[in-house]
């Protein structure tokens, strides 16, 4: 009598690669899942006032139109509309207030409360301009903070300050960074040399090879939000785990 094949047998190799697809697919899935902290953006602030339309250009090139409460991470690159106004509360409550037309990269924002020795607080200012109010950083930590622009870096000494930066032929006043210190000191370095700014004082500087330089009287700082950005903006926002979610879906664009 002849043997008929097993069925199991014919079979096999069909649940063999049923088997091996199974398996990619949950090591595909348990990658991602490990993966995921790894890729993830840092949480670096909150926004809390706007005038106007900001957009957030993600690292990964992703773009988000931003809304009060909106949260900004480490390599974003904020950019306000002419009209716009935005001011962002970092994780220390430190406060940095775009105008409008304005461009700022946010490096790395590092900050723990009991981990004084991690903190990191670098930007770049690309374009536009600024007021920076110092937080619980720049009060601890204030040689952690790195202001960035076409013609110079800017530190601080506990501060309050304003930058601005006038591209060729973008205004009536000489090109360069100009700066209003309204609090604390500044301290301002480049390839051509480096000053320091103290409260009720305005600086120059017209170059990245050329001495950052003082000026006498206000050299037609452009800075002038609405009432409610010199009011306090709403309660402190807690630590990088405390901060509030959003109250509006951002729109992304990839």
């Amino acid at each position: 009598m002849t043997s008929q094949p097993s069925r199991t047998t014919a079979t096999e190799p069909a649940h063999a690669a049923l088997r091996f697809l199974t398996a990619l697919l949950l090591c595909a899935l348990l990658g991602a899942l490990l993966g995921a902290p790894a890729w993830a953006a840092t949480v670096a602030g909150t926004v809390v006032q706007l005038s106007g339309p900001l957009l957030a250009k993600k690292a990964s090139g992703a773009v988000k139109i931003l809304s009060v409460r909106s949260e900004v991470e480490n390599g974003d690159t904020l950019v306000t509309e002419k009209n716009t106004y935005a001011l962002v509360r970092f994780i220390d409550n430190s406060e940095i207030t775009l105008r409008p037309a304005s461009t700022l990269t946010i490096e790395n924002f590092s900050f723990d409360n009991a981990k004084p020795e991690g903190d990191q607080a670098r930007f770049s200012l690309v374009k536009g301009g600024l007021r920076s109010v110092t937080g619980l950083l720049g009060k601890r930590s204030k040689e952690k903070f790195e202001l960035k622009a076409p013609t110079a870096t800017i530190g601080i000494r506990g501060t309050t300050f304003i930058a601005e930066y006038v591209a060729d032929g973008a205004a009536e006043r000489p090109a360069g960074l100009y700066l209003q210190v309204l609090d604390g000191i500044i301290h301002v370095a480049n390839a051509g040399g480096a000053a320091s700014f103290a409260a009720g004082q305005f600086g120059h500087v017209p170059g990245p090879a050329l001495a950052p330089v003082a000026v006498p009287a206000d050299p037609g700082m452009q800075f002038a939000p609405p009432p409610a950005f010199n009011a306090p903006a709403g309660p402190e926002t807690p630590g990088r785990s405390g901060v509030a979610p959003p109250s509006a879906v951002d729109c992304e664009v990839r």
